[in-house]
């Protein structure tokens, strides 16, 4: 370019005419390429955020341990904060559990671990961030057992002797190993059933302290219980009365459990009864013995009775002489 030519380009009066010089065109041309910048952007201008909490799941294709071999339990997190973009319409119809927030430990070895988690963001959308980004867990050996059913009903009334079945008498805890060794019992949920009566109960998995196992799937999740007994029985409760022991022995001590039974009988016996009487070997020591219990022919004793007995010899068989506890 020659210098004529650059002066001309700082004429302000040059610059202006060539503004001016087919002006209609040029405004025609900007208007078309504002239109096509507004239309192909129109999709991401129309775009919107969302978050949502996104359960986590875990991915596991270890191999030679078989299938359902190990479990993953105690993850921290267990969900992630999601946030995705797309348009309102397509954010509006997803929800958390449509999301995929996968943590693959597939070779991890079995214990704690902390590991990514990946999002798949769904067809329509865009993933924007997550929070966290990594979780915790512990890898552990799938177990599972096999334990008697424990039945757990309401305490009968004392004139009612209600019998159950439980169906079926037996279930599997299935879980972390470390978790399922903690469970004791496999207890059924306390029921209230009125006779012939039947009921579907949860089963409950039981530590040593009676509290509750979390973290573990029963098989079946719950159980059938039926009482089987029609109706209300001729039940007496009766305190137990013992022997006494023999001239030369003495009881320091004697504490019979229960201290009171139930009889069951025909109406007009039980009547007449307000004892049971109950006969035990009495020798020097301390010790637990069984009680034998005589009622009349027509009537049985419910429960078992034991003693605990502290004898000793007397030093004296004059009457009145020693102290202690004696039967009646």
């Amino acid at each position: 370019m020659t210098g004529g030519q650059l002066g001309r380009w700082a004429n302000p009066r040059y610059l202006w005419r060539r503004f001016l010089h087919n002006l209609p065109a040029k405004l025609l041309a900007l208007a078309v390429a504002v239109t096509l910048w507004f239309v192909a952007t129109a999709d991401r201008r129309a775009n919107v955020e969302q978050g949502y909490d996104v359960p986590v799941t875990v991915s596991d294709t270890t191999g030679g341990r078989g299938v359902g071999t190990r479990t993953v339990s105690g993850l921290s997190p267990a969900t992630v904060r999601v946030i995705l973009s797309g348009r309102p319409e397509r954010l509006r119809e997803l929800s958390g559990d449509a999301i995929d927030a996968v943590v693959d430990v597939t070779g991890v070895p079995e214990g704690s671990f902390t590991r990514p988690v990946t999002v798949q963001a769904p067809t329509g959308t865009v993933l924007r961030r997550q929070t966290p980004e990594r979780v915790q867990g512990f890898v552990d050996t799938l177990l599972t057992r096999t334990l008697p059913v424990t039945l757990s009903v309401a305490a009968p009334s004392e004139t009612s002797v209600p019998r159950y079945a439980v169906t079926p008498g037996e279930a599997s805890v299935s879980g972390p190993g470390r978790v399922v060794t903690t469970v004791r019992r496999l207890v059924s949920s306390p029921l209230s059933l009125a006779p012939g009566e039947d009921h579907e109960a949860p089963l409950i998995a039981l530590n040593d302290q009676g509290a509750p196992v979390q973290g573990v799937i029963t098989r079946p999740a719950t159980v059938t219980v039926r009482r089987l007994d029609t109706g209300e029985l001729p039940v007496k409760t009766l305190p137990v009365v013992l022997n006494r022991p023999p001239a030369a022995l003495r009881v320091v001590s004697a504490s019979v459990q229960p201290s009171s039974v139930r009889v069951v009988a025909a109406p007009e016996l039980l009547a007449n009864l307000r004892e049971v009487p109950g006969t035990v070997t009495y020798h020097e020591g301390t010790y637990t013995a069984p009680v034998t219990l005589r009622v009349p022919a027509g009537a049985q004793v419910l429960e078992r009775v034991n003693v605990r007995l502290t004898v000793e010899r007397r030093t004296s068989l004059a009457p009145g002489t020693g102290s202690g506890t004696e039967p009646r």
